[in-house]
């Protein structure tokens, strides 16, 4: 029983400790004339300017950073929220990237990874 109460505390301060860390949702590509446009769904708990999802980040299967969008303000009463990136040019070469959402706090989410169209 005690091992029961054990593995349920500890189960309720693993969700406690992961709810604030941002997390890509959804991400909607396109490719007009030659570029890409991402639409990025994120959900964060942002708490206000000391706690909020600061920007995004597309990178290529080698983790380098292709485009960035910063953002400048908390979402508190917008979640999740979606953010646009344009007019991104990425080498032909690529199949596949990853978006990576960042927050102040707790720093990178968990890659989101995606097939390009």
């Amino acid at each position: 029983m005690k091992i029961i109460k054990l593995i349920s505390a500890f189960l309720c301060l693993s969700v406690f400790l992961l709810a604030n860390e941002a997390t890509v949702e959804e991400v909607k590509i396109s490719k007009r004339n030659g570029t890409y446009s991402f639409a990025v769904r994120i959900l964060h708990e942002d708490s206000g300017w000391e706690h909020y999802v600061d920007r995004f980040e597309i990178l290529d299967m080698d983790g380098n950073i292709l485009a960035t969008r910063t953002l400048w303000h908390p979402h508190a009463n917008e979640q999740p929220f979606t953010r646009s990136l344009a007019n991104i040019k990425i080498d032909s070469k690529i199949q596949k990237v990853y978006i990576r959402a960042h927050d102040s706090v707790d720093e990178y989410s968990a890659l989101y990874e995606t097939l390009l169209p």
